[in-house]
C-alpha cells in the first residue's frame, strides 16, 4: 500500500510539474502575443533581399499629436520588416506643398502620402465621398460599414488606380471643430462669416448658409486667424488645434448638438496612398503587410488623438474658450441645404455616384435612418 501511495504521489508530482512547465510556456507565449497585438503583426522578411527599400512619405499634419504619432509609426516599419522596408516620415510641406501631395506621389517625388482625402475633391469629385460631408455618415463605425461591408474600399482603390495610385486604406483620427473670433450659436451666425473650410461640398453648404468661405492648407490657418484674414476656421479636433495654438487667436469653438461633435466633418478621414509603380514592386507578402500595418496605424492614430483630446478640453476651458453647440433646428435647416448639394456632387461623375449610392442606402436603412424618402423625392442620381 505504501509503495502504491509513493507511486501515485510521484505520478501526481510529475503531472503537476508538467502542467507548471506548460503554463509557464503558455504565459510567455501570451505575453509575446499581447506585445505583438500592440504594435501590429511582425513581418518575417525574406533573408535573400538585397537591400532596404526606402519610402519617403509625407503627411498633412503640420504639428501636434497627429504628426508625432505618424512619425513614430513610420519609425517602426524597418524593424518590423527586418530591414526590408523603411518609411521616412515627413510633416506637412517638408517635401512638397500640402495641396501638391497628390501630384508629388504620382510623379515619384514621394513614394506615398498620408493626406486628408477631402483635399482632392476639386480634382477627383468622388473623393468628396471618401470623408465626411455635411450630415452624411456621422460616426467612425458607419464609415467602416461603408468601406468593409458596402464595397467602399474596393471602389476607392478603383478610383485612385485611374490616377496611377494605390489607395491602401482609410485612417481614422477625429472630428473637425470650428474656432472663431465671434460666437456661433445658430446657423444664422454663419452669415457673412469669413470661414476657412476644406472645400468641396462642405464649402458649398456653408456658402449656401451665408458664409464667405475660403480654402487654405492646414499650415496656414493659424496665421490667417491671427492676421484677421478670416473670422473662423474649420480644422481638426481639440488636441491638435490646441497644439497649433488656436486658443491664442480665437475665443470660441462651435460644435454640433450633444453627441455629435461636428455636423460637417464628424469623421475627418485621412488615407494612405502609394504610387502604383512603387506598390507593384512589392512582393505579395509585403503588400499584405503594408495593408495590415496601415490598419494598425489607424488604430494607434485614433487612440492617441482621442486620449489627447480629453486633456485638451480641460486646457481650452482653463484658457477661457467658450464652447457653443448648434441645436436640432439648425440640423434640420442645414439638412435642407445639404441634400441637393449631395446629389449635385454625386452627379459630377460615375465614380462619385457609385460611392454616394452605397452611403445613401446606408443612411436610408433603418439601421441609421438619417434620410427619408420625402427628403430626396425631388433628387435624381445618375448612375
Amino acid at each position: 500500500m505504501s509503495k502504491q501511495k509513493g507511486g501515485f504521489r510521484e505520478n501526481v508530482e510529475g503531472v503537476v510539474e508538467s502542467r507548471r512547465r506548460f503554463l509557464t510556456q503558455l504565459s510567455v507565449a501570451g505575453a509575446g502575443a499581447a506585445a505583438v497585438s500592440t504594435i501590429g503583426a511582425p513581418f518575417v522578411s525574406n533573408p535573400a533581399h538585397a537591400q532596404t527599400t526606402t519610402w519617403k512619405v509625407q503627411t498633412s499634419w503640420p504639428a501636434g499629436v497627429g504628426l508625432a504619432t505618424f512619425k513614430e509609426w513610420c519609425g517602426t516599419i524597418k524593424d518590423k520588416t527586418g530591414g526590408e522596408l523603411e518609411i521616412k516620415g515627413f510633416g506637412a510641406k517638408e517635401v512638397v506643398g500640402d495641396f501638391e501631395l497628390l501630384d508629388g506621389v504620382k510623379n515619384g517625388v514621394l513614394e506615398a502620402m498620408n493626406s486628408f482625402t477631402l483635399y482632392w475633391a476639386g480634382k477627383l469629385p468622388a473623393t468628396a465621398f471618401l470623408s465626411s460631408y455635411t450630415l452624411g455618415l456621422r460616426y467612425p463605425h458607419e464609415w467602416d460599414m461603408f468601406f468593409y461591408s458596402g464595397g467602399g474600399l474596393q471602389a476607392a482603390r478603383d478610383i485612385f488606380a485611374k490616377q496611377g495610385l494605390y489607395y491602401v486604406n482609410r485612417i481614422h483620427h477625429d472630428a473637425n471643430l470650428i474656432h472663431s473670433k465671434k460666437p456661433i450659436r445658430s446657423i444664422d451666425d454663419f452669415r457673412d462669416l469669413k470661414l476657412r473650410v476644406p472645400g468641396g461640398m462642405i464649402a458649398e453648404t456653408f456658402a449656401a448658409a451665408g458664409a464667405k468661405t475660403t480654402l487654405l492648407p492646414g499650415g496656414e490657418v493659424f496665421a490667417a486667424l491671427e492676421k484677421g484674414t478670416i473670422d473662423a476656421a474649420d480644422y481638426t479636433g481639440p488636441a491638435v488645434n490646441w497644439d497649433l495654438g488656436f486658443q491664442q487667436v480665437t475665443k470660441y469653438i462651435s460644435m454640433g448638438p450633444e453627441g455629435l461633435m461636428s455636423i460637417y466633418q464628424p469623421v475627418d478621414l485621412m488615407d494612405f496612398v502609394v504610387n502604383m509603380n512603387v506598390w507593384n514592386k512589392l512582393s505579395p507578402k509585403m503588400k499584405r503587410f503594408v495593408e495590415d500595418e496601415v490598419q494598425v496605424y489607424s488604430n494607434i492614430h485614433f487612440g492617441a488623438i482621442q486620449k489627447a483630446n480629453v486633456e485638451a478640453w480641460k486646457k481650452f476651458e482653463g484658457a477661457g474658450v467658450e464652447i457653443n453647440r448648434l441645436g436640432q433646428e439648425d440640423i434640420e435647416r442645414f439638412t435642407e441645404i445639404a441634400v441637393p448639394i449631395w446629389f449635385k456632387w454625386a452627379n459630377k461623375d460615375k465614380d462619385a455616384a457609385r460611392l454616394f449610392k452605397i452611403q445613401l442606402d446606408l443612411m436610408m436603412a433603418p439601421t441609421l435612418g438619417y434620410v427619408s424618402k420625402s427628403q430626396i423625392k425631388d433628387q435624381k442620381l445618375d448612375m
